[in-house]
């Protein structure tokens, strides 16, 4: 086909492409004239999106941000109701964190963290190190969530296999290798993207898409207070998935490296709420079995709990603490893995014993993305984040109280500064509705209507603001998702399939 033939029949925008216009790579559309529009295409056509389906992606360009709100490029300002996917912390373009990622630039933007150091991310490891709750001394530096897990994954795996070593040398015996391979993850878990993270997670499309490069782990119950099984009671909740996990952990502790949980709330689950004192007793099941504890706190680490690490809610400190997403307040990919003294000294020895820890990351530790964090964390004490925190949440869950009595509300569920309100199709059975309604995604785009942006996990709303968040935006933000409610439901039901 010739291009002028091409230009005849391709669309002039491909914004967006629906079902029955996808068009296949060899009939590429044109690219349009004008910058506004050229710029969709790139978008629409260059830029391939994770979790998003290209035939029917409308471009939302952001051109700049201001404090807690995104603007596009028609001008259109929009609160960023989801910390740019739960990253953001003290908003957008803050002029203390631009300042520090700006003066570290004049200095030096990137060193290798292998066999090398940068006195900026020195700095950082020894903050965390401060922060962290018990002897979480120890900071390896990774690029991304998902990187963080896979870190500590490794670190259990080599940990276990360094004692089995020391036994064996002391104690002919014993067996050189270990057996401590496994690890227990909880069902509907979520821990990343990457190979090892998804092996863990309970998602089945990942696991049966990805199977041939996957490893299965033993997998628990999801600790869920809103979804309990039939019987179970929310009193009983704590005492009927706890016993679940004891029992796992003791029967297989032989074999265990590890415990993976998301402390308190499982994110990506839905925001799976945990009932409180389950994350205690997995710690002390750990510890009588030996068997490591592993805590996620990508997602509700760096305060979004209302304390800095969620694991301090039950005093709880993991062997492996793993964090990313508000890490530099949401303004450069960092994530870190931090490990207890024990964990740390079993790598030590001569070099020519070769124990050292077998992984790293070109870019992790990178000068500017601690310069970011070491930035941010100064903003949690000089504007009191934390100590701010009870207010604010306790602002969001009075507005969004309302929506508790609707008919297709499920439930509204929250910790700190994360929110969910679950919609179903009836409160009673809490049977879903279908799942090509997209009535998250209605409920969104509703909302968004409205100035303000949030995002769906399927029928879960998920409000997730940056804590720099004030009272007349959380006002906002709720006011916004309760009649982004009221309108979708004021549609006749059954509703329209979307996505036709």
């Amino acid at each position: 086909m010739s291009q002028s033939q091409q230009e005849s029949t391709a669309p002039s925008v491909p914004v967006p492409l629906t079902p029955d216009r996808v068009v296949p790579a060899a009939t590429a559309p044109s690219r349009p004239a004008g910058e506004a529009a050229s710029l969709q295409y790139a978008d629409c056509w260059h830029h391939w999106h994770g979790f998003t389906q290209m035939a029917q992606y409308e471009s939302l360009l952001i051109e700049r941000a201001e404090g807690n709100w995104l603007i596009d490029t028609s001008g259109r300002r929009l609160l960023d109701g989801v910390s740019s996917l739960w990253c953001n912390v003290h908003g957008h373009c803050h002029p203390h964190i631009n300042a520090a990622i700006s003066e570290q630039l004049n200095r030096v933007a990137h060193v290798t963290s292998i066999g090398m150091g940068c006195t900026t991310t020195a700095r950082l490891a020894q903050r965390l190190a401060e922060l962290a709750p018990g002897d979480l001394d120890h900071v390896f530096f990774s690029s991304d969530g998902s990187s963080a897990v896979e870190a500590a994954l490794k670190m259990a795996i080599q940990y276990w296999d360094l004692a089995a070593r020391k036994r064996a040398a002391t104690d002919p015996g014993t067996a050189p290798a270990s057996a401590k391979t496994k690890y227990l993850a909880i069902g509907a878990a979520y821990h990343g993207d990457t190979t090892g993270a998804v092996s863990l997670g309970d998602i089945a499309h990942f696991h049966s898409l990805f199977a041939p490069i996957l490893f299965k782990p033993l997998r628990g119950p999801c600790p869920d207070t809103y979804r309990l099984p039939p019987g179970v009671t929310v009193e009983g909740a704590l005492e009927h998935y706890a016993g679940q996990l004891e029992r796992l952990i003791e029967e297989h502790a032989a074999e265990l490296a590890a415990v993976v949980i998301e402390p308190l709330v499982q994110g990506a689950a839905g925001m799976v709420m945990h009932p409180p004192g389950l994350l205690r007793r997995i710690r002390a099941a750990c510890d009588r079995s030996d068997v490591l504890l592993i805590a996620d706190e990508v997602a509700t680490g760096m305060g979004r709990t209302g304390k800095m690490f969620a694991c301090e809610h039950e005093a709880v400190v993991p062997d492996l603490l793993c964090i990313g997403k508000g890490l530099t307040g949401g303004y450069l990919p960092m994530a870190a893995t931090l490990a207890r003294r024990a964990i740390f000294d079993a790598f030590l020895a001569p070099r020519v014993a070769n124990q050292q820890f077998f992984h790293g990351h070109t870019f992790g530790g990178n000068p500017l993305a601690a310069a970011a964090a070491l930035a941010s964390l100064e903003l949690f004490e000089s504007e009191r984040v934390l100590e701010q925190m009870p207010a604010k949440a306790e602002r969001l869950r009075q507005r969004l109280a309302p929506l508790a009595e609707h008919p297709h509300v499920g439930q509204v569920r929250q910790l700190g500064l994360m929110a969910a309100v679950e919609l179903v199709d009836c409160r009673v059975t809490r049977k879903a509705f279908p799942a090509n309604w997209e009535l998250g995604r209605r409920v969104c785009q509703a909302a968004l209507d409205r100035g303000v942006w949030v995002r769906p996990l399927g029928d879960v709303v998920v409000l997730m603001p940056p804590l720099s968040i004030s009272v007349d935006e959380i006002d906002l933000l709720a006011g916004a998702v309760c009649q982004a409610v009221k309108r979708v439901f004021s549609q006749s039901l059954p509703l329209e399939a979307a996505g036709g």
